[in-house]
């Protein structure tokens, strides 16, 4: 099993910056692909940005060049770190941003973290 819990989300405004975080612990030595999603209100949960155990990043259309994600790839086996850096906030990126792990044909979720925009 792995628990994931995500911080850093919040209140901004347009244009500003915020940074979330996903730490990851129990059996976190085979996971492999991590991401973040998001879901706003009435929309379907979509893709926001992926990467792999290698450290290879794929972006949705709508945040490239805007959100940057990272993994900690240090050798430890007790706990893992992603974050997802966003820049130049928009109003629509306003979601709930889940946290998510794949570990062979599993996955898991966080519970979520909201971000809120205001234009």
């Amino acid at each position: 099993q792995v628990q994931l819990v995500e911080s850093g989300g919040g209140l901004v405004q347009a244009g500003g910056s915020l940074r979330l975080s996903c730490a990851a612990s129990g059996s976190i030595f085979s996971i492999n692909g991590m991401g973040w999603y998001r879901q706003a209100p009435g929309k379907q949960r979509e893709l926001v940005a992926f990467i792999s155990s290698s450290g290879r990043a794929n972006y949705a259309e709508s945040v490239k060049g805007r959100f940057t994600i990272s993994r900690d790839n240090a050798k430890n086996t007790v706990s893992l770190q992603m974050s997802l850096q966003m820049d130049s906030l928009k109003s629509e990126d306003t979601a709930v941003y889940y946290c998510k792990a794949n570990q062979g044909i599993r996955e898991y979720w966080g519970q979520g973290t909201q971000v809120a925009v205001s234009s």
